[in-house]
């Protein structure tokens, strides 16, 4: 009996250590590692959208503090809008200077049936979904699934909204304002740093090294110069 009873405490310990442990081995991240990751359960209904803020690093990604519902970049909104378009269009030509708004990685074997500008977002991401083991950059501003997530859910928008120019462009605010935007317009941001700041969320900008950060990764390479990034950046607020 004394044995029986060692045994069954024993038994108590062991399941009592190990459960937490097999809990947190059964829960996964929404989104894949990685460029080429596979989505799975973005969204639970219309509507809603559920995504989780970007943790690993990303060609693309930038980095936020906060909920991940929050409103779009006020800065963003309230800077000139020449200045805005004309950071846009800077990041437009080295990213998707051919196809813009319905640029997909050239990479990607299996394409969309639509072009994005046709798509909803939910069909943006249903085709990642459906093509794992592939490049996923896609838009004007070759957003990647992590981070195409993470900027959708940071907007609030929706597996029905269509993913439009105006759209794109909105997604695209987040990221401006992860590189500093805001701090760069009020003299707080110099614009070295400000311009290292774009090219390490977009491998298509040089750094101050005139070479992408991502240089030779997955054939990334800067696709304008460092005079003309310069300058038109300068063009935006002297340095």
């Amino acid at each position: 009996m004394l044995y029986a009873m060692m045994m069954l405490r024993l038994i108590f310990v062991w399941v009592t250590a190990i459960s937490p442990l097999a809990c947190w081995g059964q829960s996964g991240s929404l989104v894949g590692d990685g460029a080429f990751g596979q989505v799975r359960g973005l969204f639970v209904q219309d509507g809603v959208s559920i995504a989780p803020k970007s943790t690993s690093a990303s060609l693309f990604s930038g980095h936020i503090d906060g909920s991940f519902f929050a409103p779009p970049p006020v800065v963003v909104r309230q800077a000139d809008p020449s200045a805005v378009q004309r950071l846009r269009s800077i990041i437009g030509q080295a990213e998707s200077p051919v196809a813009g708004y319905d640029a997909v990685q050239h990479g990607a074997v299996i394409k969309p049936r639509k072009r994005p500008t046709d798509m909803t977002i939910g069909e943006i991401f249903d085709w990642i979904a459906a093509t794992p083991g592939q490049p996923h950059a896609i838009g004007r501003y070759q957003f990647i699934p992590d981070t195409l997530a993470r900027v959708v859910a940071q907007v609030g928008a929706r597996r029905s909204d269509q993913f439009s120019p105006a759209m794109q462009d909105q997604l695209a605010d987040v990221l401006l304002d992860d590189a500093g935007f805001g701090a760069f317009l009020a003299g707080d941001l110099s614009q070295q740093r400000f311009m290292n700041n774009l090219a390490s969320i977009w491998a298509g900008l040089p750094t101050s090294t005139g070479r992408s950060k991502y240089h030779g990764i997955a054939g990334n390479r800067a696709t304008v110069t460092l005079a003309h990034f310069q300058s038109e950046i300068t063009k935006i607020a002297p340095g």
